[in-house]
């Protein structure tokens, strides 16, 4: 089969592209413009465009079809070649079903939780050596790629984000899969610039729980009251299997689960993880793996990139970065690591960068989310709400966003960079939260302090 992507650089479209290498395919690209790490892994597998930009004279009615990535605009040259051709046009998500239409598709949703999860699903089958198909949102240790597709598996496991399909398929992604087996872990308002009313977000979950084919089933995590209200609201032909926290306790920054043969320690920590947990070990067990075994593999689970990882460790302080942007991840991933290292001061460092984050209207959801940290920074970049075209935030709208006295803001790098150096991490916790890099930080140069 002769593929062609339009924005082949993407996060999520150059893993695909990879994947169906992989699997054989002929596959080509093109974009304006690609950064590492998707660069060196395209150009390792010899799919780098040679020349950056748009080129209609490579879409031609040779191509079996054309995968079309957010990344481009709806006038995108080549994709006014290939609707002029009338060539078969996917969005990623639509081409992901149509390569695990004939599997059993689990489809693991919600505004939080849901990258850790499959990855926490993927280490379990993998330690087993349970060969599965997948998509993931994020690098996990023992994994070449972040996408995985064959002829011969029976299981696919698939990250259902909500976002946008493609410049010309403006549903969310998880709409098009049709899961046979669903989890939904958490509803918390994101996406603002797409999705500008709370209503208008919740909705979008209450059509993914009405996707799941008829005779499938959901797992959802019944302490969110919206995932509750939701699931239980639909009238969708499928078992609805709720799940719960587990029981823990935290020892000496040690984490032990309770289960039936007792304590057992886990690398993980936070009541936000082991509610992720519990949703994972529900769904490895439809997926054939026994309770015993599921605990054997997951004590040996990290975490998945970029989600509580460790970046530095000394005998009296440590260091996490993490993807945390909206409220309910910030203030979930603080409190976990305050209870976690409850007897050492935590400075928690917040950068508001997403468009979601920069917006003056949503900056109120923020009360509350730095409440656990005993030193609470946010960064932001004025640059950076001048490139997304919003209107200016101002210092005074994030103190009062976020309801703190105490509350440390900077917005410029340098200056920030300056506070974090001159620290002394004795006997403190370190956690660095942004989707971004605080206007330019190197995260080596970070753990030279401790």
């Amino acid at each position: 089969m002769n593929v062609h992507f339009i924005a082949i650089g993407g996060a999520a479209m150059h893993n695909l592209a990879i994947a169906l290498h992989n699997k054989g395919y002929k596959v080509t690209g093109s974009d304006d413009t690609i950064f590492d790490p998707s660069k060196s892994r395209l150009e390792a597998k010899g799919l780098l465009p040679k020349t950056f930009g748009w080129f209609p004279e490579k879409i031609t009615s040779n191509l079996d079809a054309i995968v079309l990535g957010m990344h481009a605009k709806a006038d995108n040259p080549e994709l006014l070649k290939a609707q002029e051709l009338n060539l078969k046009i996917y969005s990623y998500p639509e081409f992901l079903y149509e390569q695990a239409k004939h599997k059993t598709r689990v489809v693991i949703g919600g505004s939080h939780g849901k990258t850790t999860i499959t990855s926490m699903i993927l280490h379990v089958m993998h330690y087993h050596g349970r060969d599965v198909d997948y998509m993931v949102g994020a690098q996990l240790e023992g994994f070449d790629v972040m996408v995985k597709l064959t002829e011969d598996n029976d299981f696919i496991v698939l990250e259902g984000d909500e976002y946008l399909s493609s410049p010309i398929d403006r549903r969310p992604k998880f709409h098009l899969y049709k899961p046979n087996i669903a989890l939904l872990s958490g509803i918390a308002w994101d996406h603002i610039n797409v999705f500008p009313t709370y209503e208008d977000y919740v909705e979008q979950f209450s059509i993914f729980v009405d996707s799941i084919v008829t005779g499938g089933s959901i797992n959802y995590n019944e302490e969110d009251a919206e995932v509750k209200r939701v699931v239980e609201a639909s009238e969708n032909q499928i078992r609805k299997l709720p799940y719960q926290t587990p029981d823990y306790t935290v020892e000496d920054g040690e984490t032990l689960l309770e289960t039936s043969e007792g304590p057992m320690p886990i690398e993980v920590f936070g009541a936000h993880n082991l509610n992720n947990l519990a949703g994972a070990k529900w769904i490895c067990q439809h997926m054939g793996i026994d309770e015993d075994d599921f605990y054997e593999a997951i004590s040996t689970f990290t975490g998945a990139s970029k989600r509580l990882e460790k970046i530095a460790e000394s005998k009296t302080s440590i260091a996490y970065k993490d993807f945390a942007h909206s409220p309910s991840k910030v203030e979930a991933t603080t409190k976990a690591l305050k209870t976690q290292y409850n007897d050492r001061t935590l400075v928690a460092c917040l950068e508001l960068h997403t468009y979601s984050s920069l917006n003056a209207e949503f900056l109120k959801e923020y009360k509350g989310a730095l409440d656990a940290a005993d030193v609470a920074v946010v960064f932001y970049s004025p640059h950076a709400v001048e490139i997304k075209k919003l209107e200016e935030v101002t210092k005074d709208q994030i103190a009062n966003a976020f309801q703190r006295d105490d509350l440390i803001i900077y917005t410029n790098p340098d200056d920030f960079k300056d506070f974090l150096f001159s620290q002394n991490f004795e006997n403190k916790s370190l956690l660095l939260m942004s989707s971004g890099n605080y206007g330019g930080l190197d995260f080596d140069e970070v753990k030279k302090l401790f």
